[in-house]
Formats: structure tokens, sequence, C-alpha cells
């Protein structure tokens, strides 16, 4: 299969991700949220990628089998759209049947000859990111390869956090001076509220490092942003506007 029709999709292997609780009994202490991936985050972008001739493939820092975000697969998360909810989880039964989503790849084992083969690379959100993939120094290698050669690489919600990892591979920070759209702050501030709980924030966070962040909240829903190779969206809402820019580039 040529380079032009390959897509690498990372995705983190935590089932959870670490907060400072705020509030009730256990107030001041690091407690555990379950957490995964956020399921249209996911399917929204892999199944254009499929319509549009693209093979994919998983990888992961250990291997494990992803598994969604609770919140993610809730009626509300669909906005009561149960058949949408549906075809999505029947897309990643698909996938753990014909596509190893089960057994991903470890990013140590996938080799920078091997990388060359890529067209482009999708980072998923879910606050499953926060957990494993900014201190990860071979998906900083990964991403250093993707940066480097200008590859198209979209990213949406907590997956811009990944980035950060090309700090333990690289030593900087490789996206400063980038326009960068993650979910917000602000958005995070109301999970906090619900959860009781201080969380990392990405918005913020890349933005110490150097990132110039633009956050869409109240000009349009969907907000995504491009600069040089990355596109980059703050929410699920910005899924499919999202895969559309990427496969639009890498076409390019």
């Amino acid at each position: 299969m040529s380079s032009s029709q390959k897509v690498l999709i990372i995705l983190s292997d935590a089932d959870h991700f670490d907060m400072k609780k705020t509030s009730g009994a256990d107030a001041g202490k690091i407690v555990s949220q379950p957490s995964g991936f956020f399921l249209m985050e996911l399917a929204k972008p892999l199944q254009k990628l499929l319509d549009a001739g693209y093979e994919v493939t998983f990888a992961t820092p250990e291997g494990k089998e992803p598994v969604p975000d609770p919140n993610s697969e809730t009626l509300l998360a669909f906005a009561g759209n149960f058949y949408e909810r549906r075809r999505e989880n029947e897309l990643l039964e698909r996938m753990k049947k014909e596509n190893g989503f089960s057994s991903p790849r470890k990013f140590r084992d996938i080799s920078d000859q091997e990388l060359e083969s890529f067209r482009g690379v999708l980072i998923p959100g879910g606050h499953a990111p926060l957990t494993d993939l900014s201190d990860n120094k071979e998906l900083g290698r990964i991403l250093e390869h993707f940066h480097g050669k200008q590859k198209p690489t979209a990213t949406i919600c907590h997956g811009p956090y990944a980035f950060l990892s090309t700090k333990a591979s690289s030593g900087k920070f490789l996206y400063a001076g980038y326009k960068l759209t993650s979910w917000s702050d602000m958005e995070e501030a109301m999970m906090e509220t619900m959860l009781g709980a201080e969380i990392p924030k990405v918005e913020g966070t890349l933005r110490e490092n150097g990132a110039n962040m633009i956050e869409g909240i109240g000009e349009k829903l969907g907000y995504i942003t491009v600069d040089r190779e990355v596109i980059s969206g703050g929410n699920p809402l910005a899924a499919n506007p999202l895969a559309e820019k990427f496969i639009e580039m890498m076409k390019a």
C-alpha cells in the first residue's frame, strides 16, 4: 500500500486519569477517574478515513486495547441519537475483528523506516491522554517524524496534550509557536465543578510551553485551527470538520 493511503492513529493505554479532589471526604487526595478515548472523536474521523480508502494502524504506548471514556458512550454524549451511537460502537467492533484494534502496535515497535510509510497521524481525545501520552519518549520520536516531514497531523480535545512528548524525546517542545485548539481551560473548569476536583489543563499547559492557543468557544461549534501541518479541534463537535480537513491535506 502506498504511503498516501496509510494513517497512524495514536491512542492511550489508560482507562483512567488522576485528579486532585477539592471537595467531599477525599478532599486533597489524588484519585483516579475512569476514562479512555472519547468515542465520537475516534469513530467519526475513523469512518471518514475508511470511506476515503485509507488503511489505518492503531498504536498505544504498550499495546493494550484502548477503552472508551464511559461518558462518551452515554446517550447524552450523542444528544439522544441511539442509532449514531450504535453505528460508532459497531465500527469499533469491526476494527477489533479486522484491524487489530484489540492489540494495537506498541510505539517502540514502529521503526523510523516504517514511519515513512504513513501519510498522516491522528490523535483523538478523551481524558486518557493526560495519563500516559505527554511524557512518552517513543511517542515524541513518532511525532518528530511527522513534524519534520510536515505530514498532516490531526488532533482533538485532550489529544494535543500528546504534543508535549516531543520534550521527552528531543528536549524541546516542537510545536512552540503553533496555533493550536484544544479542550479549553473553561471547559475543563466545568468538568472540575462536576467532579469536585482539579484536573490538568491542556490549553494552559500547552500555552505555558509556547503554543499559541486559539480557543473557539462562542465563535462557532466544531471549531478547528490549521497551522502548517497541524489540524486541531476543541471538542467532540469538531470531529467531522477535523477529519474532512485532515483528508483534504493528505490528498494535497
